[in-house]
């Protein structure tokens, strides 16, 4: 990531730019009052009231690069400076779910903790009636694959290969929605190529422990799903690095490397101890708007 912003700088800010030019046309064009930035740098307007949202207060950097963390930071920090608030999807008593992402020093403009967001909703909750107990649950192992080629591909062929010698009942969704719906049955693993939202939370309910990535918006689904995670940090996005080895350190989750996944450490992931992803943080984002409605 450190050589790609090196080598694409120049583009980067001809982005932003084109961000912010947009950002005021739209403006100007439609009367919009308040303005939204998902981690988008110049998403902002002189003419309306912005919001920025994002769960990286500091941008986690490899150790090789530790070093220049605190530029990222300071340069992070500048560009909040454009913005009326920052609006964080976590909670704010730290490690939240983002750990020492989302809890890093000072900010040039003023902090809301929103709670986590999450396409798994509350409605769930009543329409399944809530998370299973241990007892009802008939799936050992759910394993979520995800991520950008060629990381997808190798991951769900490690996982074929790690689950097949891990006994139980176990069910692997593909994260294939470009190609047809498609469920088959190999030994005692279960696939499908992918599920819709109700339907994937079900199967993710079903299961004593879930294996996927640790993509932040994985974190949060997981959490509203109730769910024990063994998170494998995609190699190269330290990100996930960061996000896994938090969770871990509080407990709330079990993290393995890609490169130590095997059925031995999968057994001992198993067999560890870990509280559930806390569901917490509840209206934290309806109190957020209505204050923001208020001051319009």
């Amino acid at each position: 990531m450190g050589l790609w912003l090196l080598k694409n700088g120049a583009h980067l800010n001809a982005v932003m730019r084109y961000e912010h030019r947009y950002a005021e046309e739209m403006v100007e064009r439609h009367g919009y009052d308040i303005l939204f930035s998902d981690n988008r740098f110049a998403f902002w307007s002189k003419n309306a009231r912005n919001v920025y949202m994002t769960h990286q207060m500091r941008i986690a950097f490899p150790p090789a690069l530790s070093s220049l963390e605190g530029i990222g930071v300071r340069w992070h920090a500048a560009r909040m400076k454009n913005f009326d608030e920052v609006w964080i999807p976590d909670v704010q008593e730290a490690p939240g779910y983002a750990g020492s992402l989302s809890h890093a020093g000072p900010c040039p403009c003023p902090v809301k903790y929103v709670g986590p967001l999450s396409r798994f909703d509350s409605q769930f909750d009543s329409a399944k009636g809530g998370d299973a107990p241990d007892a009802a649950k008939d799936l050992d192992i759910v394993a979520v694959v995800s991520g950008v080629e060629p990381a997808r591909t190798r991951f769900e062929n490690r996982l074929r290969e790690v689950l097949q010698k891990v006994p139980g009942r176990h069910a692997v969704l593909l994260g294939k929605p470009s190609v047809p719906y498609a469920t088959w049955t190999e030994g005692n693993i279960e696939f499908h190529t992918h599920l819709p939202t109700e339907r994937f939370a079900a199967l993710v309910r079903r299961a004593r422990h879930v294996v996927s990535r640790g993509g932040y918006s994985t974190v949060m689904d997981m959490a509203s799903l109730g769910a024990k995670c063994i998170f494998v940090p995609t190699p190269g996005q330290y990100e996930q690095v960061v996000l896994a080895r938090d969770l871990s350190n509080a407990g709330y989750a079990i993290d393995i490397p890609e490169a130590e996944l095997t059925e031995a450490t999968l057994r001992a992931a198993i067999g560890e101890a870990t509280k559930k992803l806390p569901e917490v943080g509840k209206g934290l984002l309806q109190t957020a708007v209505g204050t923001l409605l208020e001051k319009m």
